[in-house]
């Protein structure tokens, strides 16, 4: 195997499948099968969730409410959205335990480093709620600082795109596909992979990400088994 400890990063808006808003069920076991496949190899996966489906604190800011206000109810969708995904791996079989940076304790252990890198090491598949507790940062600075303190070999990023394209392939039929392209281009072509904050700390610590169509079944096995899907940033 390519890699030893993944973290995962999903978006909220994932998990609506077909829906406006909220969770689609089916969605979420097709997630938890995939998942299972890569823990049943050996690997050890963390995972950060965005709350998209059910609230943005940008959203609720530009229609006139408190910025920090909106963002700490966005870090409660993330949990939300955490308390989902744990259910539906479990109901796969999967011991899962879910961190929360902001104290949430009668649902959500409080996020420990050593108690994160230790679930990790029994196996257990650890998912990071509540954002990096703070507001003003979303939930993709959230997944590298994630991945950095617990020492990910890479980021997976699942999104509903199979890469990273010169524009906006569901806009723009011409974009064309990279396969791998450095953090340096990224920038300098100005293209949006992550938010600034969360990509520069990406950059800066030398943490891979591979953005991929998380939607399409075996993706998430086959790139930890080292085939070429997506696009890499490194």
């Amino acid at each position: 195997m390519t890699y030893k400890r993944i973290l995962l990063k999903l978006s909220g808006e994932a998990l609506m499948g077909n829906r406006n808003y909220g969770i689609d069920p089916d969605r979420l076991s097709e997630y938890a099968n995939q998942i299972k496949q890569i823990t049943e190899q050996g690997i050890q996966v963390a995972i950060v969730i965005g709350g998209g489906n059910i609230f943005r604190g940008v959203a609720g800011a530009s229609s006139g409410m408190d910025r920090v206000q909106g963002d700490h109810m966005g870090m409660l969708a993330t949990v939300i959205n955490g308390l989902a995904l744990q259910s539906a791996l479990e109901n796969a079989g999967i011991p899962t335990r879910l961190q929360s940076a902001i104290k949430i304790n009668e649902v959500a252990e409080p996020f420990i480093r050593r108690r994160a890198m230790r679930h990790l090491e029994k196996g257990r598949v650890v998912i990071f709620g509540g954002g990096t507790g703070n507001p003003y940062f979303t939930t993709d600075s959230a997944a590298v600082l994630r991945a950095i303190e617990i020492e990910a070999d890479v980021i997976l990023k699942g999104t509903r795109v199979d890469g990273i394209y010169t524009a906006d392939p569901e806009k723009d039929k011409t974009a064309i596909k990279f396969d791998t392209i450095s953090f340096e281009d990224v920038l300098k072509k100005g293209l949006k992979v992550m938010d600034t904050t969360a990509f520069t700390l990406s950059q800066e610590n030398e943490l891979p990400i591979i953005v991929f169509d998380m939607n399409k079944q075996g993706n998430l096995l086959k790139i930890v088994s080292g085939e070429a899907i997506g696009t890499t940033v490194s």
